[in-house]
């Protein structure tokens, strides 16, 4: 931008037409015009679910299997927000979820960021072979860990309780390694500093450290109350009391073996995205700020 306006302000002073002074914005935008209808395409096709989800939610299931289908909201909406309520008590499962979803962000998040901190700065024999034994977990999958996990609940007799959905996965191996890549560029002068002050290693923490990181640590927030928001086979195992029943898990009971609440679901999965799509609005550049810095820096 900086220098096509020094090019268009160089022409004018040279008298030239104002058609030919334009030529290298015009020559920029056909250069980049397919790039341009790529990124629309694409973007109208991902709204396209997005769209059938509001619609589907507003018609009754008999109306969304007609042809044509149905490209305008219907009039169902409080019906099925009626029914919804009525058959999974969706009130209670949002609070459910939302309680879960809360405890575990704000406990993990400190975590990630106190272990990301700690591998990041502090020098000490094994760091590399801890960073390492991180990263492998991380590649460890979820259906693996199901049988001996399920055990160890039952032996410390947490089957249908929150605490099992919280505490086993508090450790987050990518929280961890997110953080640990923020703070590895952060400026050890400003901690050595604070140290010969007289600072100790809490009050640097929190006072120099937390504020500069705030990026990577709104980006490891969004990221998992998402990540628990939408975590469905652990609690699906076990939940067993339908009044502790989380979003994911309620909804799939809609599911039954001759009939599906095609209409209930897509609304329930629309009130369910709402909080998600508002968190992601207020902390989107943060967000995005957060994953680009952990993810250039080696």
């Amino acid at each position: 931008m900086t220098t096509e306006l020094i090019v268009t302000g160089r022409a004018r002073r040279r008298g030239i037409p104002s058609r030919r002074r334009h030529e290298p914005l015009l020559r920029r935008i056909a250069l980049r015009s397919p790039v341009y209808l790529v990124l629309v395409v694409a973007s109208v096709l991902s709204l396209i679910p997005f769209a059938w989800m509001v619609i589907a939610s507003t018609h009754k299931t008999s109306d969304l299997f007609v042809t044509p289908l149905p490209l305008l909201p219907g009039g169902e909406f409080w019906q099925n927000l009626g029914r919804l309520q009525e058959s999974v008590g969706f009130g209670q499962v949002m609070i459910n979820s939302v309680l879960v979803a809360v405890l575990y962000t704000v406990f993990s998040s400190i975590i990630s960021v106190m272990c990301g901190y700690g591998l990041a700065t502090y020098r000490f024999r094994g760091r590399g072979v801890l960073m390492g034994v991180i990263l492998v977990t991380m590649m460890i999958p979820m259906q693996v860990l199901l049988v001996p996990l399920f055990q160890m609940m039952a032996s410390a007799g947490w089957i249908d309780s929150y605490q099992a959905l919280i505490i086993p996965f508090l450790a987050n191996a990518f929280g961890i390694f997110l953080m640990r890549q923020g703070f590895l560029d952060f400026p050890t002068t400003l901690i050595e500093a604070a140290r010969i002050d007289g600072a100790s290693e809490l009050r640097t923490f929190y006072r120099i450290v937390l504020p500069v990181a705030r990026p990577q640590i709104a980006a490891l927030i969004i990221y998992t109350f998402i990540s628990q928001w939408n975590s469905f086979i652990w609690p699906l195992l076990m939940l067993n009391s339908e009044d502790k029943y989380t979003i994911p898990v309620a909804l799939n009971t809609m599911i039954g073996l001759s009939r599906v609440d095609y209409s209930g679901l897509m609304l329930g999965s629309l009130l369910a995205t709402l909080p998600l799509f508002l968190l992601f609005l207020v902390f989107q550049k943060q967000f995005v700020a957060g994953l680009l810095g952990g993810a250039v820096k080696g």
